[in-house]
């Protein structure tokens, strides 16, 4: 009856529309009450999740990603990527791919990179006869790069979620060649589409303007070195590389571009603030969610649940793979990894995956899902920005999605293509 009170209060709460972190706390709350425990115990629970000192990163993350986009880095970048790609068939498309392959390893936000990037390239798509659905769905799924290159906020978040144990250099490392596999996947499938609607070629500007471009895109793309060369080599930790992401982001787009302004720092700043609220809200009620889940046993019931389906870890991989797809098109992003991982790891681990193998898979999971009906946020935000319905960029999305789950699959039953990269490094 436990189960059917925390499961069942949660998903009628969300399925009428009230917030995630709500939908969390009162499920929570039922069934304690019903329990017999003392209602204390979730504010304990909500109190610890949110003490914790490593989530500091993820405000700071945000901070900096903001504060580049306002300070003029990201047009700087999409002009780079322009002079690189924009000769391959499709150019325009292709260029947002690589810009948001270059953008996603300094913001590590999907939701800041498909309004930053969409922003300027889909108008820009839209001018040039490329169809408004296309324009969309590509900055829509190249956006997800962000969530597997470093900084991602969500690796933090998934490592939280394990209890602290799974190191972030390791996670952010991992992310690597599967994020750079998904944006070659999204190329190729943007090529292929684009070949077959007869979408025009951008002129190749000539090597000398490509480097002059890439020289002026230098400062920008350097904090991707920062962040990942020194959380990798140990100089600082994640949450002090947050904090000198910003401080370097101040100083290129004040003393360097010259184009932040006062109106656009209150507004990086605010931004952060609300968005670090919210996160730590919706946290601290996943914890005390993801406690009871605990204290009911449910990754145990899982686990033996799956044991009269299969015991083959092939199967058990692919049965986690569709759950996770199914949760994170209903789930926000954040709240479904802390969730989803008390449950799903200890179930991977017991077939023998490794935990830094299995936050890849989770993440590309719940990624696919922000770019899917009816939470989809990434796709919410390509769609407005692109100005069409959710449903018209839905009818042409399925060669994308494809490609995800090609991706998916490969990131899945190869372990080394994640788990390759930090072995180099330790």
């Amino acid at each position: 009856m436990e189960y059917w009170i925390l499961f069942g209060v949660f998903t009628l709460l969300m399925l009428i529309g009230t917030p995630i972190a709500f939908c969390l706390g009162v499920a929570s709350f039922a069934t304690v009450a019903y329990i017999g425990l003392p209602p204390l115990v979730v504010f304990q629970r909500l109190n610890s999740g949110m003490s914790v000192f490593s989530m500091l990163a993820i405000p700071f993350f945000i901070y900096a990603g903001d504060l580049m986009v306002r300070g003029g880095i990201a047009q700087k970048i999409v002009a780079f990527a322009a002079s690189l790609v924009g000769h391959v068939r499709g150019g325009l498309g292709q260029v947002n791919i690589v810009t948001a392959t270059l953008f996603g390893g300094i913001s590590g936000s999907a939701v800041a990179e498909a309004a930053a990037v969409g922003g300027l390239m889909i108008p820009q798509m839209k001018e040039r006869g490329y169809g408004a659905d296309y324009a969309v769905n590509v900055t829509s799924m190249a956006a997800l790069i962000a969530l597997l290159l470093p900084p991602s906020h969500n690796m933090i978040i998934y490592s939280i979620a394990a209890g602290g144990k799974i190191s972030i250099a390791d996670l952010f490392t991992a992310g690597v060649i599967p994020g750079l596999l998904f944006a070659l996947a999204l190329m190729i499938t943007a090529y292929f589409v684009a070949r077959s609607r007869g979408y025009p070629v951008e002129s190749f500007p000539g090597f000398q303007v490509a480097l002059q471009l890439g020289a002026v895109a230098i400062p920008g793309l350097l904090l991707i070195a920062i962040i990942f060369g020194g959380v990798r080599s140990g100089i600082f930790t994640a949450t002090e590389s947050s904090c000198i992401a910003v401080i370097y982001a101040l100083l290129i787009t004040v003393f360097v571009y010259r184009q932040m302004t006062w109106e656009g720092f209150v507004h990086a700043t605010m931004g952060a603030v609300r968005t670090t609220a919210m996160v730590l809200l919706i946290i601290g009620m996943a914890a005390a969610f993801s406690w009871l889940m605990a204290f009911l046993r449910v990754p145990a019931a899982l686990i033996a649940w799956m044991n009269t389906i299969s015991d083959n870890p092939l199967i058990i991989l692919l049965l986690l793979n569709v759950l996770m797809l199914f949760l994170g098109t209903f789930m926000d992003m954040g709240p479904t990894i802390i969730i989803a991982t008390p449950i799903f790891l200890p179930v991977a681990q017991a077939y023998g995956v490794d935990p830094v193998h299995f936050g890849v898979i989770m993440i590309l999971n719940f990624g696919i899902g922000l770019n899917t009906p009816p939470v989809g946020a990434v796709q919410f935000v390509a769609c407005a920005v692109g100005k069409i319905t959710v449903w018209q960029a839905m009818r042409s999305i399925w060669p994308f999605y494809l490609a995800g789950v090609v991706v998916l699959g490969l990131v899945t039953y190869v372990p080394a293509i994640s788990l390759w990269l930090p072995s180099v490094f330790r």
